[in-house]
């Protein structure tokens, strides 16, 4: 019985987001309008039923790591989805907390592997955008690795840029290295064209 109501939720988001017609046009949008705001809060909602939620806003790296990026609009979509899942609304408080939270930032979650427990202790991101470099407004790197059963660390490092004069279509490249060695340990281009 179970799977019969999870197949009809499925199958009736899917035919409501055909009915709904072609989706918007995908960029960052660095501010968002009460359009667009309304557009994260039904993306939100609708993502309760959609098991690939977020792959919007996800690049795998060839190593198994990853990038999230968090963007105003997936902030906001965030959020609703959370509530729904509660069988709740956003209150506009929680609406303008998200809002207020994700404004005027990119944030990149990176997930990268070593061999030390504190490998990534020194790292430097920049965001290499039309040839120049953008500096991270926050960085937080793991000092404390979590180690994996096949001998390596994982840590999961946090960047905040800011998102002025970053288009919001085309590709910037975050670039991240090692402070003391002054050796690149990653260069990973971000499609800003494909993600809200």
């Amino acid at each position: 019985m179970a799977v019969t109501t999870a197949r009809a939720l499925r199958l009736g988001a899917a035919l409501a987001l055909l009915l709904a017609g072609p989706g918007p046009a995908r960029a960052l949008i660095p501010e968002l309008s009460p359009r667009d705001v309304e557009q994260a809060l039904e993306t939100g909602r609708r993502a309760m039923v959609q098991e690939e939620f977020g792959d919007e806003w996800r690049l795998p790296l060839p190593d198994g790591g990853e990038i999230v990026v968090t963007t105003p609009f997936s902030r906001l979509a965030h959020a609703a989805r959370q509530a729904a899942f509660k069988g709740e609304a956003l209150t506009d408080k929680q609406r303008q907390e998200a809002i207020d939270r994700g404004k005027g930032k990119i944030q990149l979650v990176v997930a990268t592997f070593g061999r030390t427990l504190d490998f990534a202790r020194w790292y430097q991101p920049v965001l290499r955008v039309d040839g120049r470099e953008v500096k991270a407004a926050f960085t937080q790197n793991e000092r404390t690795a979590r180690r994996l059963e096949d001998g390596r660390y994982l840590a999961q490092n946090v960047y905040v840029f800011p998102l002025e004069g970053i288009p919001g279509r085309g590709t910037v490249t975050l670039v991240v290295r090692h402070a003391v060695e002054q050796t690149e340990v990653l260069r990973a281009p971000l499609d800003l064209s494909k993600m809200r």
